[in-house]
């Protein structure tokens, strides 16, 4: 039987588009708009690289991901199906292997970039309701994503973390479905909680590493206190002659 318009039942009528529930992956380079343009083509082309790398040791198809390109960085949705816990767990630490590789080639006495800053991104995941809109990916899902990437905590973290190339946040979502699992080496006490209001709203993140005493938490952690943790990406292999010093895991 028709619906209205000439649809079938249960079909979704132009003008709607599909509502599904996705993964997203929102990427920002720090420092962007400060590079000139030969600088800022090659960071784009580097990062594009480096997330096709990540997506791919992860066991992602890229190719599958619908994504939205923003200049500085991308917001992606990614396609029904995937791990969360392969997400938030081995994602991030692959692109900061092939961030830490990017750099490497940038002190190459061959490249094109010698006295270009480090590529250092920061990352957000959230999972929600994405719609199919026409100019991209409609629904409050990228909103959250995209507010969770632009947190003033996560870009003070980056700086903080001068060491690392990558800071990540996570969503509530993600943090109590996700993490709260302990898949995959997840631990929800390496992650503290920050909130912001944004145009009126509060958006609460957590952010992956252990919390800076001059950055506010959402609230306040009940239960013993936080024990310490390990370093950001704790599998992560420095490649030979990337610049940085050693960190240990504390005892």
């Amino acid at each position: 039987m028709d619906g209205p318009n000439g649809t079938a039942v249960g079909e979704p009528r132009p003008e709607e588009g599909r509502l599904g529930y996705h993964f997203l992956a929102a990427v920002d380079i720090e420092g962007f708009s400060r590079l000139d343009t030969l600088e800022q083509v090659t960071t784009q082309r580097e990062l594009s690289a480096a997330l096709k790398a990540a997506a791919t040791a992860t066991g992602f198809d890229r190719a599958r991901w619908t994504i939205q390109v923003t200049g500085d960085g991308e917001l992606a949705v990614l396609p029904p199906g995937i791990d969360g816990p392969r997400l938030v767990a081995d994602y991030p630490r692959e692109l900061a292997l092939a961030l830490d590789a990017a750099n490497l080639a940038r002190y190459r006495p061959a490249s094109r970039l010698p006295s270009a800053p480090r590529l250092r991104v920061r990352l957000a995941l959230h999972h929600g309701p994405v719609a199919d809109g026409h100019l991209g990916p409609a629904g409050s899902a990228p909103i959250v994503v995209s507010r969770l990437l632009d947190l003033d905590a996560l870009r003070a973290e980056l700086r903080r973390q001068a060491d690392e190339n990558l800071a990540l946040i996570v969503s509530p979502a993600l943090y109590d479905d996700v993490i709260k699992s302990r898949f995959r080496g997840l631990d929800p006490d390496g992650f503290f909680p920050v909130e912001q209001t944004v145009k009126g709203v509060r958006h609460v993140g957590y952010i992956r590493g252990a919390q800076d005493p001059l950055v506010p938490s959402a609230r306040p952690r009940a239960g013993p206190a936080r024990r310490p943790t390990a370093p950001i990406f704790l599998s992560r292999r420095r490649p030979r002659g990337q610049p940085g010093r050693t960190i240990t895991t504390p005892q």
